[in-house]
């Protein structure tokens, strides 16, 4: 078992753009989850990379992780059943304090952009680059899971406006 510690931020602007080392074509399904926090999910990036995953709460901002590789094949059955799904292009970054990933989602979740970024411990300094405009950390609404399950475009204009000041900008 991994431990998963991370810290989430939503994103503004394109500043973030020149530090992208990489980015993969994702497809998340979730065949279960739970209000405890509990989920599994299945992943493919579309080619040969597809994963099973169950993460449950482990204390704090740290979760514990399973996370195991299944053939292509595999997922793909698996997402068919998936009737909750989120699709997002993720990015890898360049950025110094930890393993930092950008999501920029898609269909019901677009305009969201969130960036991630993994820790070794969840007292570990981070430096938040000044295109993250508010730590999401914490937020529920703003998990993969309850994203697939309630995505972006179906919040009411008031339960999006808080977030929007902050992704939209001044």
């Amino acid at each position: 078992m991994a431990l998963e510690i991370e810290r989430r931020f939503l994103v503004r602007g394109e500043e973030w753009r020149p530090l992208v080392r990489w980015q993969a074509q994702l497809q998340q399904g979730y065949l279960a989850s739970a209000a405890d926090g509990l989920t599994l999910r299945v992943r493919s990036d579309g080619r040969s990379g597809a994963w099973l995953t169950l993460k449950y709460p482990a204390g704090g901002i740290a979760r514990a992780e399973y996370e195991y590789a299944i053939p292509a094949e595999d997922a793909g059955a698996l997402l068919a059943r998936s009737r909750e799904m989120v699709v997002k292009c993720r990015y890898g970054l360049d950025l110094p304090g930890g393993d930092w990933v950008l999501d920029v989602f898609e269909a019901g979740n677009a305009p969201l952009v969130i960036a991630e970024v993994e820790l070794a411990s969840a007292d570990d300094p981070v430096t938040v680059p000044s295109w993250c405009a508010v730590e999401i950390t914490g937020e529920g609404c703003f998990s993969n899971a309850a994203l697939a399950r309630r995505p972006f475009a179906a919040w009411s204009a008031a339960e999006q406006e808080p977030w929007r000041r902050h992704i939209d900008g001044p």
